[in-house]
């Protein structure tokens, strides 16, 4: 197996720049650290590139098409957090669905920026069985290593939707029989409303500004969480959470 003992050697160098935006775009790669999400991404049916692995994991390293051993200062200078837990890989991106295709039961983020928040709320949505997650412009890059390290290999199994107006694509669902629910502060109480029929879109709006008046204009419904204390609202990842968890016990998706 080879081994790599500089930053300097060329996969190294470009294994680097899928840490960026540009350079996953460039490049139509990604990068996966760790083995549990490594593995994740391969019973996802990702297609790996190439891998890096520390002496311990020789073994694992083994199972790759491409891969090459590296000591712990090559692997850190690749990867994006502190503790790598020996191992990387490239991974070719997955495919975008195309709206034509897009499933019954959705979330949309009209521009949460915070990846964390877009990681979690791909993680709940898997796990309360939506189908799949519609991403606006000014979003967190779907790909980057903080949203897919908090989607916890969910964002490799629930597929994604990109749109660069998110506004023009809900229209267009609403068209051919979406329901488009969106969480505003002055929306109506969540428990209330109409109901959600079989396809439907639950629209989580960004951080700072909620949803914007165009995505509003495409709502059929604007929808809140009550708060009975003195908090005004909830994080967002949170309230996606209640709501697309509500979601599934109606209709036990």
């Amino acid at each position: 197996m080879e081994e790599i003992k500089s930053v300097k050697n060329p996969t190294v160098r470009w294994m680097r720049t899928l840490r960026e935006r540009k350079g996953r775009e460039e490049s139509g790669a990604f990068l996966v650290e760790g083995r549990k999400m490594i593995e994740e991404a391969r019973n996802a049916g990702l297609r790996a590139l190439c891998l890096l692995a520390v002496e311990e994991l020789r073994e694992f390293a083994a199972g790759f098409d491409r891969a090459a051993l590296v000591p712990d200062f090559v692997l850190e200078a690749v990867c994006d957090t502190k503790t790598p837990q020996g191992a990387c890989a490239a991974f070719e991106m997955p495919k975008t669905i195309p709206l034509e295709a897009a499933p019954e039961r959705l979330v949309a983020l009209d521009g949460v920026q915070d990846p964390g928040n877009v990681g979690t709320i791909w993680r709940t949505a898997d796990a309360a069985g939506f189908q799949g997650i519609l991403l606006g412009a000014g979003c967190a890059d779907a790909m980057s290593n903080k949203v897919q390290r908090a989607a916890m290999g969910s964002g490799f199994r629930l597929p994604a939707l990109q749109a660069a107006n998110l506004a023009e694509a809900l229209g267009e669902l609403r068209r051919k029989g979406w329901k488009v629910f969106a969480s505003a502060l002055d929306g109506e109480d969540f428990y209330r409303r109409p109901e959600m029929g079989e396809k439907c879109i639950l629209v989580i709006g960004s951080e700072a500004r909620g949803i914007s008046p165009s995505v509003r204009e495409q709502a059929d419904c604007l929808v809140k969480l009550p708060m009975r204390g003195g908090a005004e609202s909830l994080n967002a990842a949170v309230a996606a959470g209640i709501m697309m968890y509500e979601m599934m016990r109606e209709k036990q998706i």
